[in-house]
């Protein structure tokens, strides 16, 4: 089962380091909400010490495959967006690119695990309670098994051994 999209956009934000090895640094810093429709980047700020870009048309769907992810997040002290994104050069500038935003904890690992670059901002009340609305309805946790202790008080497989270790001895 999945919702109706819930439609963001993403603010990137650039600035610079003073490392030999990085000049600058790129992160997520803030999702907007109420998008209307995918367009194309738009430079927000173009500042030497602090630069802004917008991405708008994400679309984020809960899905019930999802759920226990849904959980883990608001089960966290700060439940969260997660923005996986990459660089890329469009028209010739450096950007950082949302690619993928999901509020399933599970699915940001997996993105991680393969070597993906993830970030994360805090969900607003609106978003944190209609995920809680949607994990109430679909997740629904695995019953806990008991796990049958091993045996250490004989049956017949100890009872050959022994008799094989005895005779082994010469008992």
């Amino acid at each position: 089962m999945e919702t109706e999209a819930i439609r963001i956009g993403v603010i990137m934000q650039c600035t610079p380091l003073s490392s030999r090895w990085q000049p600058f640094q790129w992160q997520p810093i803030e999702i907007v909400g109420q998008v209307s429709e995918q367009s194309a980047p738009r430079c927000l700020r173009n500042d030497p010490s602090d630069t802004r870009w917008l991405f708008s048309g994400i679309d984020v769907t809960l899905c019930s495959s999802e759920a226990e992810g849904y959980f883990l997040n608001i089960s966290a002290p700060t439940p969260c967006w997660f923005i996986m994104w990459r660089i890329e050069d469009i028209d010739g500038v450096e950007l950082a690119v949302p690619k993928s935003v999901t509020l399933s904890y599970n699915e940001a690992a997996r993105l991680m695990d393969g070597g993906e670059r993830v970030d994360t901002l805090p969900a607003s009340t609106e978003i944190v309670e209609r995920l809680s609305e949607f994990t109430r309805d679909y997740y629904h946790p695995e019953p806990k098994r008991k796990h049958k202790k091993p045996s250490f008080e004989g049956g017949e497989g100890v009872d050959k051994m022994a008799r094989a270790e005895g005779e082994k001895n010469g008992s």
